[in-house]
């Protein structure tokens, strides 16, 4: 009886020890705290870039009904906030109907069909870009991850139009900040956000050049912090990379 006993006490004093201890860490398999910081940091990307998608998804919509000629999402807190819904509510067949319906209003643009016209738009390679900012490149352009370039400038730097065009979108989003955009001929879209203040409302004719916004860091979703410019080109619904058409 006696020996049982101590079996018994030495099997609760080994789980003790385990349970109750820094031990407990040394059995195989057991979540240490750098697995669970490493499981946090990896929850927190994939909601990050949750995020960043269907905010591009949005984008590409707004193009689309600006293609087509229907009225624009308007891009507010609102918005964004409901965004994933509004995107689970389209069935795939819905999506790729607005996908075929935008390459299709594309396609007719380029083949001069619409409004009687008989020449298509001019080719990037012959259109002069102006360089919206004097800056400095801090991020560079990935179709992926960041179909942008960010350029960083002193607060309150003019920001200049690339091109002759009409304001499509101009005011806030708590992700972009205050963010302006202009529709170009050619079927190209330049957007601009994270700025300290807006020069230009929705309607108005701009020429290359002519300033459209003021330098800042607004917005929530920045990832250099600092006074820059975040610069988006769009030419028939694809991102392209703006600094081979814009000298820095």
């Amino acid at each position: 009886m006696t020996i049982l006993s101590a079996l018994v006490a030495l099997v609760l004093i080994f789980y003790a020890l385990f349970t109750l201890t820094p031990l407990k860490t040394t059995i195989p398999g057991y979540p240490d705290a750098h697995f669970k910081k490493n499981a946090i940091a990896n929850a927190i990307k994939i909601d990050s870039l949750e995020s960043e998608m269907a905010r591009w998804t949005l984008y590409s919509e707004n193009l689309r009904r600006v293609l087509s000629g229907e009225e624009d999402l308007r891009s507010d807190s609102l918005i964004l906030k409901n965004t994933r819904k509004y995107l689970r509510d389209l069935s795939d067949e819905e999506l790729s109907k607005r996908d075929s319906l935008l390459r299709g209003e594309v396609m007719k643009m380029d083949s001069g069909e619409e409004g009687g016209k008989t020449e298509g738009p001019l080719p990037l390679e012959g259109m002069h870009f102006y360089t919206p900012l004097k800056g400095t490149i801090s991020r560079t352009f990935d179709l992926v991850l960041h179909p942008a370039i960010d350029i960083t400038a002193p607060a309150n730097s003019v920001v200049g139009s690339v091109l002759d065009g009409t304001v499509v979108l101009s005011g806030w989003t708590d992700a972009d900040g205050y963010t302006i955009a202009v529709q170009h001929p050619g079927n190209l879209v330049s957007i601009y956000k994270h700025n300290q203040k807006l020069l230009k409302n929705i309607g108005d004719k701009v020429k290359a050049a002519d300033p459209i916004a003021l330098v800042g860091n607004t917005g929530s979703s920045l990832l250099d912090k600092g006074d820059h410019l975040h610069l988006e080109l769009w030419h028939n619904g694809e991102a392209i990379d703006p600094s081979k058409y814009c000298n820095y």
